[in-house]
Parts: structure tokens; C-alpha cells; sequence
């Protein structure tokens, strides 16, 4: 069991003893902090929050609510959610921040906090510190009775999200409408099933949902990679689909399936929205690090610049606000689309690759095949007892400093055609070893010649 404080939140397993585990004591500490965070703003505050389906979520986000109201704190109930609406919801309503109940792709008995500012964005390095301090020295001041906050809800959240994505002008309705696709949807029994399906149903779709009972308890494990993803490839091919969509259970992440059954690849849900972005908006593109080389090869086709970012969505965004990137996001499906909101968001990364299919008049499988073709390898080394990551990675700095590479997180060695990265990890005596080049065996034979140098540094 574990319990993991950082500066975007906090994130364990459900029960236990309060500082081990994710218990009621400790989200009370996190959101009093929260509000204490937020107090430093004048006049009324109020909070937008949302959870996902899992099975704690509506006991943690009633913590979390009683905790700002003793706060004098005005909270905005909506429930079941995503995490993309209810950062929508807070630039909506004007409000002063958000929280955000969900563990993401973490298994069922995980749940975590999310925090969010006044523009509906991940709190920033500097805030999360603050907010950490405070609990430190449990510097909290609640309201008197006279001066409780108030509790409403707004049923609305997900239906002015749609809207607010069907009048993107890259959102090409009326062809969508007429194309009718044929679409299965994994919901893997979470919010995407109230959020996917009216989004569908505006566009026309013809479409079925599996595993979505809305019950948290997944139906496989949530993370959409293809391992976890056999049923509906399947389905696919046994029923002739145009597609599959498949989401994490707090819909911020997206993964496609082609209409053969393949997998179009959770890489390159950016890649190729990219390519039909822009088609039509010039400007930069940013991913961070550890993100496939495919999208800085379609941003120099239309001869615009690409930016790498730090890993994590936070950095991301704030490089993109940086450099003025029209579209940006991470390898893992997380669709970042300024228009829309400074966030990553499924549902509009479904819109717009709905309409990228439209605009190309293409199946998935022609899309995927047009696109730069790379595989990107996973691996990671756990370190002897006493070794300092920090240590080995400035003797690779060292090592190859005559190499192209970046430090602006970890280390990334980039060679012709082919990249690694090696970054210590924040929660565990670990380095994670990325590695990307043009097949499989490449891209592992690059990986595990990295495995073995880290091993022989660590050593000496």
C-alpha cells in the first residue's frame, strides 16, 4: 500500500493508517492546505469538483467538499465527471479552482487528488511546494459557523464541454454527420460512458460502449495499452467497426483502434491530429522528451518548429503557452488543443481525429500508414541500495557529452534516427529508460545498451 505526495497532489491506495495510505485524514490535510492556497485571493471563493467512477471516489470527494465549506469555501458539485470537464467547468464558471478525484490509469484501489488554478489547469511547482509546506506545518484556519462556504451541484458540465468542442472551428460536424461512422467505445466502467456517448451522439455515430456500468471496478486493467486492449480488437474484427476509441477511466488520455483490429497506437493519437491541425493552423507543436520523434517529422512538413517540454502535463503546457504552440500533448494520448482549453482532453481529441478522417476521406489503417513509422522501447533499471540516481545520470552527462542531447529532464541522447532517455523516477529508487528508433529490435537493442551502461555506473 502506498501513499505519494508531489507537488500536483496527492495520489495511494484506499485505507490503512493516515500518512501510509490514502485516508480520510489525509485528504482533509490536502484540501485545507488547497484552500489555505486559495484563501490568499479576496471575496468569495469557489471550488468546481468532479470524480471518476472508481469505487472511493464518492467518499473522498465528500471529504474533500465539507473540507472547503469548513473553509468558508463555495463548492460546485458535479459529480460523476471527467477530468477535462471540470477543468472546462472552472474557466465556465468563473471559479477559483478545481479538484479533480481520480487515480487516472491506476488501478481500482488507487485514488488521488488533483488541483487545479483559476484557468483550469494543473496547478503550478510553485504552488504544489506551498501547499506541501502548509500541510507540513498544518497551517490551516477553518471558518466560523456564520461563515461556512456553500455547496451547490450543475448537472450541465459535460453537455457544455461538447458544445464548447463542436464549435471549434477544426471540428468539422456536418461531415462527420454524413460519413456515419460505425464506432466501439471502451469505457473500461468510468465516466467515459456519460461523456463519449452524448459527444457521439451529436456527431451522428453509430456506436456501442463496453465495460460501462459506471461501477469503478475495472474491467481490465485501465491503462489503454495493447496488452489490456484484446476485447475490443476482437470485437473489431468480428463486427466490422470503423473504429475503436478507447479511454482511461478519467477520459484525459485517448487510444485508437484501427478498423482491422491493429492499434493505431497511443503514440500517435498526437501525431496524427497533428497532421491535421496543421493542415489548416501554422505554428509550433510541443511534446515532452520522452514522446515520439514523429511529431517533430510532421511539424517540419508544413515547416513549423517543434519543442520537447520536461515529462508531465503541467510542463508541457507551459511550454506550449511559451512558444505559442497551436497543438501539443503526450505520447501516452494526452491531446493538448489550446482552442479548446490548456488540458489534456479525449473528447476532443475523438472530435478532431473524427474529423481528420472526414478531411482525408481515409480509413484508420491508411491514416497510421502515412504517418512516420517509429517503435519506442520501455525499460528500467532499479538501483543497489546506496546508489543516488542523480549521480549516474551526470556520469552519462559526462560520458556523452558530445552527443546531441538534452537535460532539461533527466537525460536524452539523440543519435540519427533514433533517440533514448533515462530520468530518475520521483516515487521509486528507479531510472526509466525510454528508446525510440525505427523497429522494435532497434529500439530495444538501443534500451537495453542503456540498461547495461546504467548498471556498470551504479556499480562504480
Amino acid at each position: 500500500m502506498s501513499l505519494i505526495k508531489s507537488i500536483s497532489g496527492i495520489r495511494g491506495t484506499i485505507g490503512g493508517k493516515p500518512g501510509e495510505n490514502l485516508t480520510p485524514p489525509d485528504v482533509v490535510s490536502f484540501c485545507a492546505a488547497y484552500g489555505t492556497w486559495l484563501s490568499k485571493n479576496e471575496g468569495d471563493l469557489t471550488v468546481v469538483i468532479g470524480r471518476d467512477a472508481r469505487v472511493s471516489g464518492k467518499m473522498v470527494q465528500e471529504i474533500a467538499m465539507q473540507t472547503l465549506v469548513a473553509m468558508g469555501i463555495n463548492v460546485v458539485d458535479l459529480g460523476l465527471s471527467t477530468t477535462p470537464t471540470v477543468a472546462m467547468a472552472v474557466m465556465h464558471m468563473k471559479a477559483d479552482g478545481g479538484i479533480i478525484i481520480t487515480a487516472s490509469h491506476n488501478p481500482e484501489q488507487w485514488n488521488a487528488l488533483k488541483f487545479l488554478n483559476n484557468k483550469g489547469e494543473f496547478i503550478s511547482a510553485q504552488a504544489g511546494e506551498e501547499i506541501l509546506a502548509t500541510i507540513e506545518h498544518q497551517n490551516f484556519h477553518f471558518a466560523q459557523v456564520d461563515a461556512l462556504g456553500k455547496r451547490c451541484t450543475s448537472d450541465d458540465a459535460i453537455e457544455k464541454h461538447i458544445e464548447a468542442i463542436l464549435n471549434l472551428e477544426l471540428v468539422k460536424q456536418e461531415a462527420i454527420l454524413e460519413r456515419k461512422f460505425k464506432i466501439i467505445v471502451d469505457c473500461v466502467n468510468s465516466t467515459g460512458s456519460i461523456s463519449i456517448a452524448p459527444l457521439l451522439q451529436k456527431l451522428g455515430c453509430e456506436f456501442q460502449l463496453i465495460n460501462d456500468d459506471l461501477s469503478g471496478y475495472f474491467s481490465h486493467n485501465p491503462e489503454p495499452l495493447p496488452e489490456n486492449l484484446q476485447d475490443i480488437a476482437n470485437r473489431i474484427r468480428n463486427e466490422h467497426f470503423d473504429l475503436g476509441i478507447v479511454v482511461d477511466p478519467d477520459v484525459d488520455r485517448l487510444a485508437f483502434l484501427c478498423e482491422d483490429g491493429s492499434m493505431f497506437g497511443e503514440e500517435y493519437t498526437i501525431v496524427a491530429l497533428a497532421d491535421y491541425i496543421l493542415a489548416f493552423e501554422k505554428g509550433p507543436t510541443v511534446s515532452n522528451l520522452s514522446s515520439t520523434q514523429a511529431l517533430k517529422n510532421v511539424s517540419e512538413k508544413y515547416g513549423q518548429p517543434y519543442f520537447a517540454s520536461a515529462v508531465g502535463e503541467v510542463n508541457v503546457v507551459a511550454k506550449m503557452k511559451e512558444v505559442k504552440a497551436v497543438f501539443g500533448g503526450e505520447g501516452n494520448g494526452g491531446v493538448i488543443y489550446p482552442d479548446l482549453h490548456y488540458g489534456r482532453d479525449a473528447l476532443v481529441g475523438i472530435a478532431l481525429m473524427l474529423s481528420y478522417l472526414c478531411e482525408k476521406n481515409m480509413k484508420m489503417t491508411e491514416i497510421r500508414s502515412q504517418l512516420p513509422h517509429y517503435v519506442i522501447s520501455k525499460q528500467k533499471v532499479s538501483l543497489e541500495p546506496g546508489s543516488d540516481a542523480d549521480q549516474v545520470i551526470e556520469k552519462l552527462k559526462d560520458k556523452y557529452q558530445e552527443t546531441d542531447h538534452d537535460t532539461v529532464d533527466g537525460l536524452k541522447l539523440i543519435f540519427d534516427g533514433e533517440w533514448v532517455h533515462m530520468r530518475k523516477s520521483n516515487t521509486e529508487p528507479i531510472i526509466r529508460i525510454y528508446a525510440e528508433s525505427k523497429d522494435k529490435d532497434s529500439a530495444d537493442l538501443l534500451a537495453s545498451r542503456f540498461v547495461t551502461e546504467i548498471n556498470q555506473l551504479s556499480a562504480s
